[in-house]
C-alpha cells in the first residue's frame, strides 16, 4: 500500500517507521526543513506512562480560578475571543467529572504503557542514542494536601497494574539527592520507577534516518495546500511541490490537523495548548536531577538530558501564538532553581515554546476518519513523546488490517461523533498546514 503521511514530528515519524516495517511504501510531507522541528523539538523530555492523566479532572475548574491569581501559574487563558477555543473548553469542562476522569485516565495509561513497551523494542532494533535514561519519574508534592490528593491517581495505577512508590521526604532525597538543598520544601512524592526520559528531538531525527533506510521518503520544506477528494476518497494532496497521490493518507499535523480536516467537513476537537521550556547546561552535577521530577505545584517537569537540564511545562491557551513570554520563562527558572538551585547555568539557558495538540478528554485520536482512506494520529497533548511509539503501532496495525495488540476502539474519532452523523467530503482548500 502506498501511504502519504502529513507531518514529521515524533508522531508522523514513528508512524512512518512502523508502516515501512510492515512493508508499505511511505512518503512523509512537512513544511519544516527536517523532522521534529516544531512541537517535538524541545519538550520536557519525560516518557511517563504512569503519569499519563487528562487535564480535565474533578476540581480543575476551581483550581483554574485560583491559578489566575498565582505569580507562577500552571494554566494561563488568554482572553482573546475564539469560537473554537470556547467550544473546546466547554467540552473539556464536560470531562471534569470523577467518572470521566477515571475512564479517560484509564485509556491514556493503557496506551502509554503499551507505548513504552513499543519504544523499548524500537530503541533496541534501531540503536538510536537520545540521552535516554530508565530511572523513573518523581511526582514531587510541596504540601500535605497534594500528598493526600494523590489517592485517586494511585487507585487508577493500582487498577492498571502500574508499579509505584509512595515516598516521604527522605525517600524523595534518596532517589533524587540533588533535592537535599530543598528539603524543607518537600512534603512527599509519588515515584513511578518504570518511567523513562530522553531527548525527543534526537530520537525523532535518528528514527527518521532509520526510516529512510527502510525506504521512507521525506519531503521537507513542502507546504500543503489542500487534500483532493473524489467520490468520497482522498486521491491526492496538493502541495508547493506538486500533487502527491497514494492509496491512504495519515493526518499527523498536531495542532494544525483540524485546519486541514475542517476543509473536508471533519471537525477535530483538537486545540493548541502552548507550552514552554528552557534547556540549561549543567555546571554542578551533584545538585542536578537524576531523572525527571514533576513539580506538582507548578505542573513543571525538570528532566536530566545528558549534560543538560530540560525544564518544561505550563499550559497557555492562546491559539496559535508562538511568541516567547519572559514571564513564563521566569516561572520555569523559579521552579528549577527552587528545587535544584545552582545545578545549571541560567545565563546560558535556551528558551522555547511549542503548541501541544490537546483533545478535551486528554486521549489522542488514532484510527480511521469518516473518509475511508484518511487516517488520524493526532491530539496527544503533552504526551506525544510518551505515546508516540504505541500510537504508531496501533495505527499501522489498523491500516494493515491487523488486530491491534491493545484495545483501540475507544481511541478513535468515533467517540466524538454523534450517532448517525457523517462528515462531508468537499474538496475545499485548506490553510497551509505543514
Amino acid at each position: 500500500m502506498k501511504v502519504v503521511i502529513l507531518g514529521s514530528g515524533v508522531i508522523g515519524t514513528t508512524t512512518a517507521y512502523q508502516l515501512a516495517k510492515q512493508g508499505h511504501e511511505v512518503t512523509v510531507i512537512d513544511r519544516q526543513p527536517a523532522a521534529a522541528m516544531e512541537t517535538s523539538f524541545a519538550n520536557a523530555g519525560e516518557i511517563s506512562p504512569g503519569y499519563s492523566a487528562p487535564w480535565a479532572a474533578p476540581g480543575i475548574p476551581l483550581k483554574a480560578l485560583k491559578w489566575m491569581f498565582m505569580e507562577h501559574a500552571p494554566l494561563i487563558i488568554q482572553p482573546r475571543p475564539d469560537p473554537e477555543k470556547v467550544r473546546w473548553m466547554a467540552q473539556m469542562l464536560g470531562n471534569c467529572t470523577t467518572k470521566a476522569y477515571q475512564v479517560n485516565k484509564g485509556r491514556m495509561v493503557r496506551l502509554a504503557e503499551y507505548s513504552r513497551d513499543c519504544l523499548t523494542e524500537m530503541r533496541q532494533e534501531a540503536g538510536i542514542a537520545f540521552d535516554e535514561r530508565q530511572q523513573g519519574t518523581l511526582q514531587l508534592f510541596r504540601t500535605q494536601k497534594q500528598v493526600d490528593g494523590a489517592a485517586k491517581d494511585i487507585e487508577v495505577l493500582q487498577q492498571g497494574g502500574v508499579p509505584f512508590e509512595v515516598l516521604d521526604v527522605n525517600g524523595c532525597l534518596a532517589v533524587e539527592p540533588g533535592l537535599a538543598h530543598a528539603r524543607d520544601k518537600i512534603a512527599g512524592g509519588l515515584r513511578l520507577p518504570k518511567d523513562e526520559t530522553g531527548d525527543c528531538f534526537k530520537f525523532t531525527q535518528g528514527l527518521a534516518a532509520k526510516a529512510a533506510d527502510l525506504g521512507v521518503v521525506f519531503r521537507h520544506g513542502v507546504t500543503i495546500d489542500r487534500l483532493v477528494v473524489e467520490a468520497g476518497r482522498i486521491t491526492g494532496v496538493a502541495t508547493s511541490a506538486g500533487l502527491f497521490t497514494a492509496d491512504s493518507f495519515v493526518l499527523a499535523l498536531g495542532s494544525y490537523s483540524p485546519r486541514l480536516a475542517k476543509s473536508l467537513g471533519i471537525r477535530l476537537p483538537v486545540y493548541p495548548v502552548k507550552g514552554y521550556s528552557i534547556t540549561v547546561p549543567i555546571v554542578d552535577a551533584d545538585r542536578a536531577p537524576v531523572s525527571t521530577i514533576m513539580d506538582e505545584t507548578h505542573k513543571i517537569a525538570i528532566t536530566r538530558l545528558g549534560d543538560r537540564i530540560r525544564v518544561g511545562g505550563m499550559a497557555e491557551i492562546a491559539g496559535f501564538d508562538l511568541s516567547l513570554s519572559e514571564k513564563r520563562k521566569r516561572t520555569l527558572v523559579h521552579s528549577v532553581e527552587d528545587l535544584f538551585g545552582g545545578a545549571g547555568d541560567q545565563s546560558q539557558a535556551s528558551f522555547w515554546c511549542g503548541l501541544r495538540p490537546m483533545t478535551p478528554d486528554g486521549t489522542p485520536i488514532i484510527g480511521r476518519s469518516p473518509i475511508a482512506n484518511l487516517f488520524l494520529n493526532t491530539g496527544h497533548g503533552t504526551l506525544g513523546w510518551t505515546m508516540a511509539a504505541g500510537s504508531a503501532r496501533v495505527l499501522a496495525d489498523v491500516m494493515s488490517g491487523r488486530a491491534t495488540e491493545i484495545e483501540s476502539r475507544d481511541l478513535g474519532f468515533a467517540r466524538y461523533q454523534k450517532p448517525g452523523r457523517r462528515a462531508s467530503a468537499a474538496p475545499a482548500a485548506a490553510p497551509a498546514a505543514a
